[in-house]
């Protein structure tokens, strides 16, 4: 088996502004492993806030390239990286070369029939008036995401709110909250018609949660890295936000998916961006999701070719072999 690594870094359409970080560009990675001339890719994009990013992905990837080239599984080698973003990208290329030697497709191999899934469009964190824009820039989309710090929260959903009174509203806040001011925004976001508040308090603050009263689903995304921090924090939410650049890969992945279900908690995919190649393992994923965070490619100035085909509506449809799986 071959193994080969590609940086790959891609202008956004629009600076993306969430709380604390703001993102110009995807600074990616893409793993290709070949067994005999068949093969598999993946995309790796890693996780800001932990570090991981490129030049981490890459030297991870490195250093597995020798072990994976003398016969070891692939999927055993992604599993023990401490970046997740390269274990990710080592993860989705096994299992799209499996599909591939075995012609099958990932569907087959999940037991899936794949339905079309409805994304979100994200929009970042301006001015009220760059808000509502870019409400109106994805008027064909009729979910939307709303980043969200601690300044005007309100007004800045009201902005998106005025602007498409017709579109469902979650909102994600990435830490920027108390249990004070989540509190008393919980009704006025409901009146608002909010569906959906993700990640409010900071990551390790999940027990201050304990007791809240909330008419508005709450979801973790950065308090729960793993299934290992689902079990400890999963009590503390309504919504897991499963990501496969924090988890490391569509293996680790579903089994979160699995565990989670089975306690009766809703399922939300995300994405750290990326193009189709980091949207179609999540695809996957959003098979099991009540909410769908897959619009990466839709905030790059261009996708890859033959990538996801984005229908109206925010409606997506399953990726092509030829894409991945």
């Amino acid at each position: 088996m071959k193994l080969t690594v590609e940086p790959v870094t891609l202008p956004l359409e629009h600076p993306f502004s969430i709380t604390g970080y703001t993102f110009v560009s995807l600074e990616a990675v893409w793993v290709t492993l070949e067994e005999g001339g068949v093969k598999g890719r993946g995309e790796g994009v890693g996780v800001y806030y932990l570090g991981d990013n490129q030049k981490v992905m890459l030297e991870e990837l490195a250093g597995a390239k020798s072990e994976v080239e003398a016969g070891a599984d692939p999927f055993e080698v992604a599993g023990r990286l401490g970046s997740k973003g390269a274990a990710n990208a080592l993860d989705c290329a096994a299992w799209d070369l499996r599909c591939k030697l075995e012609g099958k497709s990932i569907w087959d191999l999940v037991g899936i029939t794949p339905k079309n899934l409805h994304t979100v469009a994200t929009i970042g964190i301006g001015t009220d008036e760059f808000m509502a824009q870019r409400a109106l820039d994805f008027r064909d989309c009729h979910n939307l995401k709303i980043k969200l710090d601690s300044e005007r929260p309100l007004e800045r959903v009201q902005a998106v709110r005025n602007a498409r009174p017709d579109a469902s509203l979650v909102i994600d806040a990435n830490q920027a909250w108390t249990r004070e001011l989540l509190e008393e925004l919980i009704p006025e976001l409901a009146q608002l018609g909010v569906k959906m508040i993700e990640q409010p308090l900071m990551r390790g603050q999940d027990k201050e949660l304990e007791g809240l009263k909330s008419e508005i689903p709450i979801g973790v995304d950065e308090g729960c890295l793993n299934l290992t921090e689902y079990q400890f924090v999963g009590k503390n939410y309504d919504v897991v936000n499963i990501k496969l650049d924090k988890c490391g890969g569509l293996t680790p992945a579903l089994e979160i998916a699995k565990a989670a279900t089975a306690d009766g908690k809703r399922l939300m995919v995300g994405n750290m961006t990326g193009t189709s190649l980091s949207m179609a393992p999540a695809f996957v994923i959003g098979q099991y999701c009540e909410f769908v965070d897959i619009d990466g490619p839709l905030l790059l100035e261009k996708d890859i070719e033959g990538g996801l085909n984005y229908l109206p509506g925010g409606e997506v449809e399953p990726p092509k072999s030829a894409l991945w799986g």
